[in-house]
């Protein structure tokens, strides 16, 4: 448990106020999750969609940004909640030496992000917020911020470091994994020639958010946890203080904390308020079961996107590099879960999305498949299952499409069925409900199929994208 002085009543848990009766905490905001929908104007501009809620004049409004796998996505939300506006934009590929130059792709898409909010909407916001992909990392100039090395994706593993971490940190520990930021930072730090004394690291989302306040070396507890950051005493353990390459380590907030007002340059750039403020941000999973609006323990969130990510609200902490399970903090309780390599990149593989639409029509969600699948797109597994060497297994294929759909999401249900049974063996509390957000969660027969393989309710959260979950900690900083 956390000590007493970080302890908020659980049902805070980053909501927003609504017309319950139910006070507005100082640790947290209150969120009705049975808000009346609004109705939206759907505008489009080149390649940015956003939907328009009317925002009365004076109200203040909070910008959150979501920097996905492929993509970036913004929402901009009032104090009660409603999206005012939204919008996407794919990064733009920019090459060097041959390589996609990931850094200068995500900067672009920032500002492009920033010129995308409504001109008339940009004198009322109050504050933003980023996410980031988990354990994507930046090794910085400190003085400059520019990148000394090429960023290293939340996908990538460094090996060659596992062996030393596994040495210096506790058994099982959320860094013991070759894909974890204390890997990359000790495999560059092994590996780098030079600009030691004048490096920094930083996550996807702190990197972002530092072209907005410009205090570099500044970062959240969410990101921090693969770089071996203690949630439950606030700090950087001893063990890893320790180390030679400790200097690197960033300065840890809680999300949604006021960093600064925005850098004078971008204020007078796109026409924000003097007042505007910076928040700390925080994982793009986080942010996403943020937007979902679980409050209580029991209540998990799944992810349907490219991959398939669990979050479980507990009242207890779990975390075993044994099996990819780790856990956030949130208030005084803990996200646990984990991310499998199935999901909805194998089915592009082998469908179209009008494949698939169609198909699906056509399964009878009821009947159980006998097919017994494991999808991925390539050898190796994180969650529920840690193997590296694990080969996709998607055969045998039957002659029907439909069959062979239908066994394919059933099987991916079993492994999300597996992974919350895995959390409930290693003692966190037990699920109760599923909320489902990313892609997926507009399969309404794969919702079936996944009520029926998990026994539980499952339905599609209120709000599924990352970017309102961001837009949510925004609110947070500005009322803090």
């Amino acid at each position: 448990m956390l000590p007493s002085n970080l302890l908020s009543p659980a049902a805070n848990l980053f909501l927003l106020p609504s017309t319950s009766s139910y006070p507005l905490s100082k640790h947290g905001i209150w969120i009705s999750r049975n808000q009346s929908p609004r109705k939206r104007r759907r505008t489009t501009t080149m390649s940015v969609e956003t939907d328009v809620v009317p925002s009365q004049s004076g109200n203040r409004l909070y910008l959150g940004m979501d920097f996905g796998t492929s993509g970036a996505r913004f929402a901009l939300i009032n104090k009660d909640g409603d999206v005012c506006a939204e919008g996407k934009r794919e990064y733009p590929l920019y090459k060097s030496h041959e390589a996609i130059d990931w850094a200068r792709s995500w900067k672009m898409t920032l500002f492009s992000l920033l010129e995308d909010v409504p001109n008339h909407y940009r004198h009322l916001v109050a504050s933003i917020s980023i996410d980031g992909t988990s354990a994507t990392t930046l090794i910085v100039d400190s003085n400059t911020g520019q990148p000394l090395s090429k960023p290293l994706l939340y996908n990538e593993s460094c090996p060659d470091a596992l062996p030393l971490v596994k040495s210096i940190a506790p058994v099982n520990h959320t860094v013991c994994s070759a894909s974890s930021t204390l890997c990359k930072l000790v495999s560059w730090w092994n590996s780098a020639d030079s600009n030691k004394e004048s490096a920094t690291l930083l996550h996807q989302a702190d990197w972002l958010l530092w072209f907005l306040h410009g205090k570099l070396g500044i970062s959240d507890y969410n990101n921090a946890l693969k770089v071996g950051y203690d949630p439950e005493i606030d700090s950087y353990p001893p063990w890893l203080l320790a180390q030679p390459y400790s200097q690197l380590l960033p300065y840890v907030k809680a999300p949604g904390t006021s960093i600064g007002n925005l850098k004078e340059d971008i204020r007078s750039q796109f026409g924000f308020p003097n007042d505007c403020i910076a928040c700390t941000g925080t994982t793009d999973s986080i942010a996403a079961f943020l937007a979902a609006r679980a409050t209580l323990p029991g209540q998990a969130v799944t992810s349907l996107g490219s991959t398939l990510a669990i979050k479980l609200l507990s009242s207890n902490r779990i975390d075993d590099a044994r099996f990819g399970v780790y856990s956030h903090r949130l208030d005084n309780m803990w996200l646990v879960g984990g991310a499998s390599n199935t999901g909805g990149a194998v089915l592009r593989q082998i469908f179209t999305d009008d494949q698939l639409q169609e198909l699906s029509k056509q399964i009878d969600p009821m009947k159980t498949s006998p097919l017994d699948y494991y999808p991925l797109t390539s050898i190796g597994e994180r969650f529920p299952e840690a193997d590296p060497q694990m080969a996709p297994r998607l055969h045998p294929r039957p002659e029907s499409d439909v069959e062979y759909l239908h066994g394919i999401l059933e099987s991916i249900a079993r492994i999300e069925g597996k992974a919350y049974r895995l959390l409930k063996d290693l003692g966190a509390s037990e699920v109760e409900e599923v909320l489902t957000a990313g892609g997926g969660s507009k399969n309404e027969k794969w919702t079936k199929i996944r009520e029926r393989v998990l026994g539980l309710p499952v339905s599609r959260a209120n709000q599924t994208e990352a970017a309102y979950g961001a837009a949510l900690l925004a609110l947070k900083g500005a009322q803090s």
